[in-house]
């Protein structure tokens, strides 16, 4: 019997082994899950549809009264409980921005101070006047969280959204350049009335040392604050669907989970 073959037995026992204490920390977790979920802080948000329909564009009346629907419709594994009910990441907004700077963990607040030594600078941005240095951020990098989705992966395509035409509805776009112009990073975000929902962010990945992510994140905060006074809340997807390394980036930056009570209109 040679060598290798003596091994295997024994490297089949570790797999095994690792596999039960996997499942046995996943087993921990959802108790854990479980346990936190019954104490979860409710928190009721009014969409402003209403508001939407009278002053804004078309456009954003039927996004936010969509995003009700979805919210609300039942959950496709677990039809008792709402589709976006329990375990939202949410960050309830405090009154000024340095408030908000001390909510969040110190090496956000150490890597938003890096960026800005090195020259990055925070933006609105209109997502249509940049879709190639976009896609240039898209493929830094196969795999983030996971696999990159492939339409992300190829030519990107103007969306034109319309403009808003007041503050409490509207998608904004948010970039980050370096000192030189670049596009770093960016997100995109759905604010409908008293809410401001984080939908996409990407950043380059060949430069995340650079601090920039925590630079996108506060400096949208700070935006929200000085400019959304209607808009106490900053979400971001939620909390019991990520892997464990995504719950801990959520909680540095104060994205805490809650229970959401959704209402289409003004209260």
């Amino acid at each position: 019997m040679t060598e290798s073959t003596l091994g295997r037995p024994f490297m089949q026992f570790l797999g095994k082994k690792a596999g039960w204490q996997s499942l046995t920390d996943r087993f921990q977790r959802l108790r854990q899950d479980l346990k936190e979920i019954r104490s979860l802080p409710e928190t009721t948000v009014y969409l402003m549809a209403d508001r939407a329909a009278a002053r804004n564009h078309p456009f954003y009346a039927d996004l936010v009264r969509q995003h009700y629907r979805d919210a609300t419709r039942r959950h496709p594994k677990f039809p008792l409980i709402r589709h976006i009910e329990w375990g939202v990441a949410l960050c309830v907004l405090p009154a000024t921005f340095d408030d908000y700077f001390m909510m969040v963990e110190g090496a956000a607040r150490r890597n938003f101070k890096k960026a800005t030594r090195l020259g990055h600078e925070f933006s609105p941005i209109n997502y249509d006047d940049h879709l190639r240095e976009i896609e240039a951020i898209h493929r830094s990098t196969t795999v983030r969280q996971g696999p990159m989705p492939a339409h992300l992966m190829g030519e990107l395509k103007p969306v034109g959204n319309p403009q808003p035409r007041d503050r409490v509805h509207g998608y904004p776009a948010f970039g980050v350049f370096n000192k030189e112009g670049v596009l770093r990073a960016y997100a995109t975000c759905h604010i409908a009335g008293e809410i401001c929902m984080l939908e996409d962010i990407y950043g380059d990945a060949r430069y995340q040392s650079d601090g920039y992510v925590p630079l996108l994140y506060l400096s949208i905060g700070k935006c929200l604050l000085e400019n959304h006074p209607e808009v106490k809340y900053f979400s971001y997807g939620t909390y019991y669907g990520a892997s464990p390394t995504l719950r801990r980036f959520k909680r540095k930056f104060h994205f805490m989970p809650h229970r959401m009570r959704w209402r289409l209109n003004s209260p």
